[in-house]
């Protein structure tokens, strides 16, 4: 059969399906290709899934019209090679497909609201915004649907009821466990001293970042935890949910975040964006951007040994600067 009448019985064929039967193929293929590409937007499986697309799409229309004429081995080959390139595909983009299957035990039927969600807030939020004003780094990561063994297996295990206090001495720069990450399961603090997978330069939006936000990142992109950092050179505060850094976030805000954050609800806003977008500041306002002057922050509350924790930043002290933030 040639060329010519191939593409005849191809589109005869088509015209023997009515209008909505088409239609209806055409949405399924077009609602699959849509969610595979949305699962890996942003990985490095996009270019390359959009390049072995393209090549199969000529490779099996050239086959399908002109094998059995010119190409009759080549044919042959390529339907041999298609299992093999399926079997490839699963080994080559095997973080992409993890990372698809936690996104789909993610979606509204399937997730629950975060435990104890108020109670984590309401002692993260001050801790944070305590570290915050003491310019001490801090990374906490929140443990959700997935597990997080694999990460904590060479952390210190402490299993201790979270608080505020216990928070801000872990980091304290006096803390043997003060460099490393500290994840919190349920209401308790698990462990601490844990060392985070660290994602690729290009993944981090500013370069001005250092190690800790880039932990952060590579974290919740292989899980579905969320992480909060802070950083020890300008004292921001931000949140890293599925791979996405959140800008600098106003210490005002931090505790409702994080409960919308854990119960699964659109998160407020975060930033005021300024001209250029970026957030706005006062010319006046030595605060890192996105924060408050230190009168609107209200401390008073904290209990007294958060209080032998705080020093002045500009006597020095802390951990070393260069890459930590």
């Amino acid at each position: 059969m040639g060329t010519a009448e191939r593409l005849q019985d191809l589109l005869n064929r088509l015209g023997s399906y009515t209008w909505w039967e088409v239609a209806i193929e055409f949405l399924v293929i077009w609602m699959v290709v849509f969610a595979g590409l949305r699962f890996v937007q942003g990985t490095r499986a996009a270019r390359a899934l959009k390049g072995l697309l393209f090549v199969l799409i000529v490779g099996t229309l050239t086959v399908r019209f002109f094998g059995d004429d010119l190409f009759a081995r080549i044919a042959y080959l390529y339907e041999r090679v298609l299992a093999v390139i399926a079997i490839a595909l699963v080994v080559i983009f095997q973080p992409e497909l993890r990372r698809a299957l936690i996104r789909l035990g993610e979606t509204g039927f399937m997730r629950g609201v975060y435990q104890g969600a108020e109670k984590v807030a309401g002692e993260l939020a001050p801790a944070c915004i305590f570290l915050s004003k003491a310019r001490f780094g801090a990374i906490i990561v929140i443990e959700r649907r997935v597990g997080l063994k694999s990460l904590t297996e060479g952390g210190t295990v402490l299993n201790a009821t979270l608080s505020a206090p216990l928070i801000q001495t872990i980091f304290h720069p006096g803390s043997a466990l003060h460099d490393l990450a500290v994840v919190i399961k349920g209401d308790k603090v698990h462990s601490a001293g844990v060392q985070l997978p660290m994602a690729n330069a290009s993944d981090v939006p500013d370069q001005s970042l250092g190690s800790r936000h880039r932990a952060a990142i590579g974290a919740t992109k292989e899980t579905d935890a969320l992480v909060i950092v802070v950083s020890e050179e300008t004292g921001g505060i931000r949140i890293a949910e599925r791979g996405v850094l959140s800008s600098p976030i106003e210490p005002s805000a931090l505790e409702e975040i994080i409960k919308e954050h854990l119960g699964h609800k659109p998160p407020i806003e975060q930033t005021t964006e300024g001209e250029g977008g970026q957030p706005e500041r006062d010319q006046d306002d030595d605060t890192p951007s996105g924060f408050a002057n230190d009168q609107s922050i209200d401390l008073g509350a904290e209990p007294e040994p958060e209080q032998s924790l705080m020093r002045d930043p500009e006597k020095g002290g802390g951990m070393a600067k260069e890459g930590a933030s």
